[in-house]
């Protein structure tokens, strides 16, 4: 599997990245497939925002509402690292479901993916996911 996003989503991932450092940006990815359509930053609600990332609860219900009644689809959850690495932690592995859904992580500059499952390479949790980013002409849903 490959995640695709164009650049300008990835841009604006990056800006978010920036704008909170040197808090962690958190928010949605919404999406069809391994296809990147729209992302979504939420208000990050962890005590210790500097360290830890915690998506806002009534964002991600809301979201989960939405795709439930047939919105868009949620495909996975992007944060950053103002620290520099776009590695998961170990605190990211500990927190996330294997669900199979993508965390995308940027220091702003950066970014990698990675997959959330039951027996990952990353702390038994995260597989590393190749990233397409193309431009947003020829961006479209499930390629």
């Amino acid at each position: 599997m490959t995640l695709i996003i164009s650049s300008a989503i990835l841009d604006e991932l990056h800006r978010y990245a920036n704008e909170a450092a040197p808090e962690e940006a958190c928010g949605l990815l919404f999406g069809e497939g391994n296809t990147v359509l729209r992302a979504l930053q939420t208000a990050n609600v962890a005590e210790n925002r500097q360290h830890y990332f915690e998506i806002d609860p009534a964002a991600l219900i809301a979201a989960e509402r939405t795709m439930r009644d047939g919105g868009e689809a949620i495909i996975g959850y992007f944060h950053s690292h103002p620290s520099g690495s776009v590695e998961p932690s170990e605190t990211d592995a500990a927190m996330a479901a294997p669900d199979g859904r993508i965390w995308l992580i940027t220091n702003g500059k950066e970014a990698a993916a990675w997959q959330a499952g039951a027996c990952g390479e990353i702390f038994e949790r995260f597989t590393p996911i190749p990233l397409d980013c193309q431009s947003t002409n020829s961006l479209t849903a499930g390629s």
